[in-house]
């Protein structure tokens, strides 16, 4: 008896779940997600602020027991020339097929700091149907409401089976630059 009184206590000093906090994107929020291509000619970037998905996380440490997935709707990027939109979805991301871009993954590391962290995420990255694995660094930010997140990072277009689109006789650099600065709400309160 004196076994299972001692068991029961740790049980309750240790809870064997950890809370954690949910939270979602902010629609409602300036969120911004832009594609950055080198071209000889002319350099240009595609804008949406298209982004959903959600983070759970410990409520003491970012790392423990996280999950994370957001999505970009690939129909929604304006490069700001309309017949460059059309190409772009009709001939090399293919947006009737696959309209987004996915990522899922969980927080691997965090500086400790009182709101912001330094954080990498591990994952895998779904464009065009290709999923590729990925490291991914960025920054979380606590802002009154939720939480920012800012990132920035590469993905070479030929992992994901994407042509690389041709202007005239050059060809863009086949590494597109992703730049993601994004809000979320604690949907917990």
């Amino acid at each position: 008896m004196k076994a299972l009184t001692i068991l029961v206590l740790l049980l309750l000093a240790h809870p064997l779940t950890a809370q954690k906090v949910e939270y979602h994107v902010d629609k409602s929020a300036d969120n911004e997600v832009k594609f950055i291509s080198d071209a000889p000619i002319d350099d240009f970037e595609g804008v949406t602020d298209k982004i959903d998905g959600y983070l759970i996380a410990g409520q003491d440490t970012w790392t423990e027991n996280s999950e994370l997935y957001f999505e970009v709707d690939l129909r929604t990027i304006d490069t700001g020339i309309g017949l460059r939109n059309r190409h772009m979805r009709e001939d090399y991301l293919h947006t009737d097929k696959y309209p987004y871009a996915k990522f899922t993954g969980r927080i691997v590391s965090a500086s400790s700091g009182s709101s912001r962290y330094d954080v990498t995420v591990r994952g895998s990255m779904d464009i065009h149907g290709v999923k590729k694995p990925m490291d991914i660094s960025g920054t979380v930010s606590r802002m009154e409401r939720g939480i920012r997140i800012s990132t920035e990072f590469q993905v070479k277009l030929t992992d994901h089976d994407i042509e690389i689109p041709k202007f005239m006789f050059f060809k863009i650099d086949e590494n597109m630059q992703l730049v993601l600065d994004f809000h979320l709400k604690n949907v917990q309160g």
